[in-house]
């Protein structure tokens, strides 16, 4: 393990300088930041390479001792031109960011592999990796289509990132992760949520702000821990409701370093969930 990491969007209220200070109080060793919105008018935080506030976050970086995991959040639709992203991946490399994580919005899979691989193309350039996120609610919704977009992009530098929630949810199970090539694998999100999905129209709602802690809930975690490569990225993805960041960020670390310890949870000072 390359030491743990925590998603920007556990505590996405907060800008990436103050992330960074409270992941490292909390006892994580990388962030990931959300420098691209999702959607346009969606929070995120762009900051421009070789900017002022570039250079004073490359300052808080150093001096906390935390490194960027990931960049995101691109979405890749029928709209998409990788140009225009050529900026990000600028950034990104300026932090010392190691992958771009991106969506497949693109139901014609022949355009959006291409653009894909266009975007591996240009990442290389900057010495960034591009994983590539599924989700039940999007066209590249399940493990298998990521793994066909990568695989048929042919990138060296094209990855697949696994989130254990968007895993199960679509339908995935852990022997389905030993049966990719390890070489597509390279980072995990963790989090916890019953066994059980909830109804179709609390999908999206739940990953954005239901999950639970690992180990407070019922997917099989650590099965799929052993299934991944011992080398990938791991970070905590644990967005919630009613719980300030500061607080979730401590009970994210704390639960997961016990749970991957020791392999049982730890009780969180406050409750895992939790928006500021």
């Amino acid at each position: 393990m390359k030491g743990l990491g925590v998603a920007h969007l556990t505590a996405l209220q907060l800008a990436p300088a103050r992330l960074v200070r409270e992941a490292r109080r909390a006892g994580f060793s990388a962030v990931g930041l959300r420098l691209h919105p999702v959607l346009p008018g969606a929070l995120a935080y762009p900051v421009a390479a070789g900017s002022p506030a570039l250079r004073e976050l490359r300052a808080v970086l150093a001096g906390e001792g935390v490194r960027v995991a990931d960049i995101e959040f691109v979405s890749l639709t029928a709209q998409t031109q990788v140009a225009d992203y050529e900026a990000l991946l600028a950034a990104g490399a300026e932090l010392g960011a190691h992958s771009l994580t991106v969506s497949g919005d693109d139901d014609d899979f022949a355009r959006l592999t291409g653009n894909f691989a266009a975007l591996c193309e240009m990442a290389r350039g900057h010495g960034l990796r591009v994983d590539l996120e599924f989700m039940r609610w999007r066209p590249v919704a399940n493990l298998h289509q990521a793994c066909a977009v990568v695989a048929g992009a042919a990138q060296g530098n094209a990855g697949v990132l696994v989130d254990a929630l968007h895993l199960f949810r679509s339908g995935g199970q852990v022997a389905d992760i030993a049966a990719v090539d390890p070489r597509l694998l390279r980072a995990v999100q963790l989090c916890d949520a019953p066994l059980r999905a909830p109804a179709d129209s609390l999908i999206i709602p739940e990953a954005r702000e239901g999950r639970l802690l690992p180990g407070q809930g019922q997917l099989p975690l650590a099965q799929l821990l052993a299934a991944l490569p011992e080398d990938l990225c791991i970070s905590v993805e644990v967005p919630g409701a009613g719980v300030h960041a500061e607080q979730r960020l401590q009970a994210a670390a704390q639960v997961t370093q016990a749970w991957l310890r020791d392999g049982r949870p730890s009780p969180p000072a406050t409750p895992a969930t939790g928006q500021a």
